[in-house]
């Protein structure tokens, strides 16, 4: 099938299902992309980071897609900008399966940036000079410069020497003629060169071996060694994401303004000054949200407007500080009962991004607010907030452009009061500002505190107090590899006896630190307002462990299933083994009470002691709170934001077993459990004084 046909019905698929379909697709051409991610990173808790960041932001930015470049050269894009972000923090990690292609991804490792990209997508992903040059965006003459000096550099690296000394006038023609590329007459005259010349010959040939081996790398492709279990762990990330995506935050504590005669009778006696702020502010901003900052004088009202078709943008106020950007907006449908919220990236952009904006963080989320008074009450008018990067100059002004508006659905007659994008409406239109931005400055405080949680050793580092939000940076031990924390929830933050709850959308992984043996994260909350903090407690809520418990299971297609076994004081059945194309192996447990696992992590060895690393993994299971009350994952009777602490345990388990290289069937001989996740509720607390 021609690649422009692919990519015609991979966007019209994708626009069609969102997220899933885009899911979908990566896995699909995960062996290419994982070998691309794999000579950056190598790891491989940060390569399902890259998958999961990679989808994360494809789902933001198909919206946008014109069909002017191919579907996955835009991934491409996409993938390569994430692969420098994340391995600025990467620590090495070679599977002894990839032990052999160790040499070149450190000699690739010395090559300059430009050099590696340019040759990792031309061997790797298998594009076009003129595709890779565009996505790159330098002149193609200049991509088959570094092309070359970059096979040079690695011929270097990879213990060739540096004694070549071919004729200089001639290196512009290696590559085409290697590749066959060469006109004839061009061609003839070369090969009379080569044929005289010896150093050429000797230059010609290692700079053939070397770009063997990246042609090599790609040609065994299928034998490069993918968790079986990767793409699984990928999917769960991201469908856990967009569920809370699609939820309600919880309620906040609502005041309505009053005293607009006093206000006048004060205004009137010229009482307006800096010390009225506070009682100003609570009177004239309905939202309260943003009646906070500008008591606090963290931003200034804006007040800026533009309409289009009946539709009026207000865009109230900006706080900027390290964090993000913070806009808080109205819009208002003066013509029908209609509310529009905004969502960056998705029909919202900053036109000068590359002059203002700090391009690697990604913005928070915040999803739409419907408890607030004037969401409730007026079906015309919504007023929300919108994260956007953070700026890199001390001011600026942003030129904020709207070309789409999400309608949201009427929650008077939705009982379940959940945030949905399936089948969403959209409004088109085109509206424009100038936001005039002042970066406030944050206060760090270094926390230098270590604790326990379940005897695996956590260290709080720091604590940020910027204008629009408060963070947690804390770091979780894993050098213990039988028993290892894979996230950790933290409960609330308590400054100066105030205390704050988690951000539900708050969470973030930062990757090992300079200390391979830690491993970073962030959490979030809300804004404290709070000048000079003597201390701080921290609550921990719960912890998802990893616990090795290695066992093997064996496997026999012409037995009758099902089958039990016992694993972790469990009884699980192997439901099926189903030779064919694909081969199928099911597994199950359906007994939730007492259980001590929510899911394991397994792999398949086929009879000729390989591991089958293409599979396809589906699961299905159930939602449990703290106390044992069950919930269907599959329905959406329910809001997730409400369960209280919920625990997903897999009930039924579907593998399927794929051979790509060959018509022969794949036989599995046993099933290997190498570990299980496990939740623990916490009541741990720490206490760190900042003095």
């Amino acid at each position: 099938m021609p690649q422009a046909k692919i990519d015609s019905i991979s966007i019209a698929m994708t626009r069609e299902k969102n997220i899933n379909s885009i899911v979908e697709w990566f896995a699909q051409h995960k062996r290419s992309f994982y070998l691309l991610g794999w000579s950056y990173l190598r790891n491989e808790q940060q390569m399902e980071e890259l998958f999961f960041q990679a989808i994360h932001r494809m789902s933001k930015e198909i919206s946008r897609y014109k069909g002017n470049a191919s579907f996955e050269t835009q991934v491409t894009s996409v993938f390569m900008e994430l692969c420098h972000e994340l391995s600025s923090s990467r620590s090495s990690q070679v599977s002894e399966e990839n032990e052999q292609y160790r040499d070149l991804f450190d000699a690739l490792d010395q090559l300059e940036e430009c050099e590696k990209d340019i040759i990792l997508l031309s061997y790797v992903k298998g594009m076009s000079k003129e595709e890779a040059a565009n996505l790159l965006q330098v002149p193609v003459g200049k991509l088959k410069e570094h092309l070359f000096s970059g096979i040079q550099s690695l011929r270097k690296a990879m213990g060739y020497g540096s004694h070549f000394s071919g004729c200089k006038e001639y290196y512009s023609n290696y590559i085409d003629y290697l590749e066959k590329n060469m006109d004839r007459s061009k061609k003839i005259d070369f090969e009379m060169h080569i044929y005289h010349c010896h150093d050429c010959q000797e230059d010609l040939a290692t700079f053939q071996d070397v770009m063997l081996r990246l042609l090599n790398l790609t040609e065994r492709l299928g034998e490069f060694f993918i968790p079986s279990d990767f793409m699984e762990n990928v999917k769960a990330r991201v469908l856990e994401k967009e569920k809370k995506r699609q939820l309600r935050i919880k309620k906040h504590t609502r005041r309505g303004f009053a005293m607009a005669s006093i206000f006048l009778v004060l205004t009137g006696l010229g009482f307006f000054t800096g010390a009225f702020a506070n009682l100003y502010y609570s009177w004239t901003e309905d939202n309260p949200e943003l009646r906070p900052f500008l008591q606090h004088h963290l931003g200034k009202m804006l007040n800026l407007e533009a309409e289009n078709d009946g539709v009026k943008i207000t865009i109230k106020s900006a706080i900027a500080d390290e964090v993000q950007t913070l806009v808080f907006y109205e819009i208002e449908d003066t013509t029908e009962d209609n509310q529009f919220m905004m969502m960056y990236e998705d029909g919202v952009s900053i036109e000068n991004t590359g002059e203002i904006m700090i391009r690697n963080v990604y913005p928070r989320y915040y999803p739409p607010d419907f408890e607030s008074d004037i969401n409730k009450n007026e079906r015309n008018v919504y007023q929300g907030k919108l994260s956007l990067p953070p700026i890199n100059e001390e001011s600026g002004t942003l030129k904020l452009k709207i070309t789409k508006l999400l309608k949201l659905i009427n929650m008077s007659s939705n009982s379940n009061n959940y945030w949905t994008y399936d089948n969403i409406e959209e409004k088109i239109g085109e509206w424009s500002f100038e936001i005039p931005v002042t970066k406030k400055p944050s206060t760090e405080y270094v926390l230098d505190e270590e604790t326990e949680i379940e005897g695996i050793p956590v260290r709080m580092e720091k604590l940020t107090i910027a204008p629009t939000a408060t963070i947690i940076q804390y770091a979780v031990n894993q050098e213990k590899a039988e028993k290892q924390i894979e996230y950790l929830d933290l409960d609330w933050l308590e400054v100066n006896n105030k205390k704050f709850e988690t951000d539900l959308y708050g969470n973030s992984y930062m990757g090992s630190n300079q200390d391979m043996n830690w491993t970073g994260y962030q959490t979030y909350f809300d804004p404290l307002f709070e000048n000079n903090p003597k201390e701080v407690k921290i609550k921990f809520r719960k912890a998802q462990l990893r616990i090795e418990d290695l066992t093997t299971i064996m496997l026999d297609g012409t037995v009758n299933y099902p089958q039990t076994f016992e694993y972790a004081g469990s009884t699980i059945s192997i439901e099926k083994v189903e030779v064919g194309e694909p081969t199928e192996v099911v597994i199950s447990n359906h007994e939730i009470e007492n259980r001590i696992y929510e899911s394991l992590h397994f792999g398949i060895i086929d009879e000729n002691e390989n591991f089958a690393n293409n599979t396809e993994m589906s699961s299905e299971g159930v939602l449990v709170d703290k106390y044992g009350k069950e919930y269907n994952s599959n329905e959406t009777t329910f809001s997730y934001e409400e369960i209280e602490q919920p625990r997903f345990f897999e009930t039924i388990k579907t593998v399927r077993l794929y051979n790509e290289n060959s018509e022969e069937k794949i036989i599995p001989k046993r099933l290997e459990i190498y570990s299980y996740f496990t939740t623990k509720y916490l009541d741990d607390m720490v206490k760190i004084s900042l003095d």
